[in-house]
């Protein structure tokens, strides 16, 4: 009774007292936080927030402030935000953005610790925003902002789920930002994107496109985390064909930062490519991991046969060659198949260990796979078979959940 009493007495003192904040007092509070990964704007000012720009961002710190100065330009009279999501950049890109966005609240940075890859960060940054229509481009400048104002009155009129800046329509160019090579590989990736998975688009491979956020929430569980061609995962993703239209603009050249394109890239958008053919059956990081497999199996063959030349005895030189194989596998792997979860400095020799017993493991469910096939039906050539797919599926799985886990 007495402590229901005391209660009664002091709420209205209480209530005097700890009034609640308000939102703009609550976001304050927020933005203290200086390990914060994402940089709060106030309420007030995403009331009627029709489009954000997305722009994920690795050692782009030279080019965020005339980005932003671009934007402001070419989106005087709507309301935008942009939202620049960073791998963690050695540059201390995020510092820049973070700066900018005291003073101008549309402007947002998302640090991602211990993730790579700008697919992920593209989806990260549409997720994040509650803007309908949400545009994706690159921070290197290449891309011309000042078509964003037109792709969003084509947005505008709710016909159209898609609008993607091509560089091979129209007036549309990109020989001013590509060489001769590149150019070559852009147009031989378009065609297989055409030819396998039958999109419509003139440039599949575009990084320059606006979307409605809706269909992304969609798709979101469907689309990959890896690789650089979001555009593609989202037009090969969707269930039904989708309403897409199409803007030209000339590619520019690169002024700053170097360009993220490596054979890595080209092997991901292979691994997509057949995730998608195989209507998702396969993953990229599957398709990655077999190539690498087929690569140790050419490590193990050339390197067998140089030892037996040098006149060491089969089973000295089979060890050997074994071994090169497995390393020459997991470094590979390391850098390519699982590049979001690489293992560095110690990591990186303690997960070459477990690689190789996990593989030896594999080797031996392989063989007792292909011995009871053998048995069964006594043809080598299935057999073989049987036991490869065995072990190669256990290899993943092992090294999906043990060496490179999350």
């Amino acid at each position: 009774m007495f402590l229901r009493d005391f209660v009664d007495l002091t709420r209205p003192f209480m209530l005097e007292q700890f009034t609640p904040m308000n939102s703009s007092q609550l976001i304050a509070l927020d933005a203290r936080d200086g390990d914060s990964a994402v940089s709060f704007s106030p309420p007030a000012q995403r009331a009627g927030l029709e489009l954000s720009v997305v722009v994920p961002t690795f050692n782009e710190r030279e080019n965020v402030i005339p980005l932003v100065e671009r934007l402001r330009k070419a989106l005087a009279g709507i309301s935008w935000e942009v939202i620049f999501v960073d791998d963690d950049s050695t540059d201390r890109t995020v510092d820049v953005v973070r700066d900018l966005s005291i003073n101008d609240p549309r402007i947002r940075a998302i640090r991602r610790v211990h993730r790579r890859g700008l697919a992920g960060a593209c989806l990260e940054g549409i997720l994040s925003t509650s803007a309908p229509i949400v545009a994706v481009m690159d921070a290197d400048l290449q891309h011309d902002e000042t078509r964003l104002a037109t792709m969003l009155s084509m947005m505008r009129g709710g016909r159209t789920d898609l609008v993607v800046a091509t560089r091979y329509s129209g007036d549309g160019s990109s020989g001013q930002g590509f060489n001769r090579i590149r150019q070559a590989g852009s147009h031989m990736a378009i065609g297989m994107a055409k030819r396998l998975l039958k999109v419509e688009t003139s440039d599949p491979m575009s990084g320059f496109f606006m979307v409605r956020r809706t269909l992304i929430d969609e798709l979101a569980p469907k689309l990959s985390q890896q690789g650089f061609k979001i555009l593609l995962d989202i037009i090969a993703s969707s269930p039904m064909p989708l309403s897409i239209g199409e803007i030209s603009y000339v590619f520019r050249p690169r002024i700053h930062g170097e360009s993220k394109l490596d054979a890595s890239v080209v092997l991901e958008y292979l691994g997509l490519l057949v995730a998608k053919w195989s209507r998702d059956l396969i993953s990229p990081r599957m398709v990655l991991f077999g190539l690498v497999g087929l690569s140790g199996v050419v490590v193990h063959l050339s390197m067998l046969r140089l030892l037996l030349t040098a006149g060491l005895p089969f089973a000295a030189g089979q060890a050997v060659a074994m071994l090169f194989a497995v390393v020459s596998n997991y470094t590979l792997n390391n850098a390519l198949t699982y590049r979001d979860r690489r293992r560095r400095g110690l990591h990186f020799l303690t997960g070459m260990m477990m690689f190789a017993a996990l593989c030896s493991l594999g080797v031996l469910a392989g063989t007792g796979v292909s011995s009871l096939f053998y048995s069964q039906e006594p043809q080598w050539w299935l057999a073989g078979l049987a036991g490869a797919v065995i072990g190669a599926g256990w290899n993943y799985i092992t090294s999906s959940m043990i060496t490179w886990r999350r």
